[in-house]
C-alpha cells in the first residue's frame, strides 16, 4: 500500500504520456467520470426537470381540455333547458296583470275586503316600483274583521280572473279594542304594508334592460 501511494506521488503531471499503462487507464477513468458528472449538472439535469414541467404541463392542458370538452357536449342541452325556462317564465308573468289591468285590480282587491265584511281603515296604493320583469306595487291598509272574514277575503282575492300575488311587509294582527265602538267584540285588526305585482310589457322591459346596462357601464367606468 505505502509503495502504491509512494508510486502516486512520483507521477509528473507535466509528464502523462511516460506514466505506466495502469495509471493511464485510471487518470483517463477518473477525468471520463468527471466530464460525466459535469455534463449531468450542466445539461442533463437541467432538460430532465424541464421535460417533467413539460410533462406536468401537459398533464394539466389534458385536464382543462377534457373538462372543456365535456361542458361544450352539455352546452346545447343546457340551453334548450335554458330557453325553455324563459318560455315557462313569461308564460307565469303573463298570468299577472297587466300596467292596463292594474288599477281595476286595486279596486278589486279592495271590493273584495268589503264584501267579505272587513272594514277598509286604510287602503292606500303607493308608487311602483319596476323590477327587471315585473313591478310591484305596495298598498298601506288597515283592516278590521273577524278570523272568518279574513278567510273569506283571502278566498276571493284568489278566486279573481287574474293571478293576483299579495306579500306581506311589517304585518300586524292584534285584537282590535272593543271600548273604541268601530267593531263589535272579538274583531281582529290587520294592519301593515302588502305588495301586489304585475308583469311589465315589451315597452317596459325594454326601458328596465336599457337603464340596467347604463348602470353596469357607469359602474366599469367607476
Amino acid at each position: 500500500m505505502s509503495q502504491k501511494k509512494t508510486s502516486l506521488k512520483n507521477l509528473d503531471f507535466n509528464n502523462i504520456g511516460a506514466w505506466p499503462q495502469n495509471a493511464k487507464i485510471g487518470f483517463c477513468v477518473i477525468i471520463s467520470l468527471f466530464i460525466l458528472i459535469l455534463a449531468y449538472f450542466l445539461l442533463i439535469k437541467g432538460k430532465r426537470e424541464e421535460l417533467q414541467g413539460l410533462e406536468r404541463q401537459e398533464s394539466q392542458l389534458r385536464a382543462d381540455f377534457e373538462d372543456k370538452q365535456g361542458r361544450a357536449s352539455n352546452l346545447e342541452p343546457l340551453k334548450q333547458q335554458l330557453a325553455q325556462m324563459e318560455q315557462v317564465l313569461q308564460q307565469m308573468l303573463r298570468q299577472l296583470p297587466s300596467r292596463t289591468e292594474m288599477p281595476d285590480l286595486i279596486i278589486d282587491i279592495s271590493q273584495t275586503a268589503l264584501s267579505s265584511g272587513l272594514a277598509n281603515e286604510l287602503f292606500q296604493p303607493g308608487p311602483e316600483s319596476p323590477k327587471e320583469f315585473y313591478a310591484e306595487k305596495p298598498i298601506a291598509l288597515r283592516m278590521v274583521g273577524s278570523y272568518h272574514q279574513f278567510g273569506a277575503f283571502v278566498s276571493g282575492v284568489a278566486s279573481l280572473p287574474r293571478v293576483v300575488i299579495l306579500t306581506m311587509h311589517d304585518i300586524s294582527l292584534k285584537p282590535k279594542d272593543s271600548k273604541t265602538g268601530i267593531t263589535s267584540r272579538g274583531a281582529l285588526e290587520l294592519s301593515g304594508t302588502v305588495k301586489t305585482y304585475r308583469y311589465l310589457d315589451e315597452e317596459e322591459t325594454a326601458e328596465q334592460e336599457k337603464k340596467a346596462a347604463e348602470a353596469a357601464k357607469a359602474g366599469g367606468g367607476a
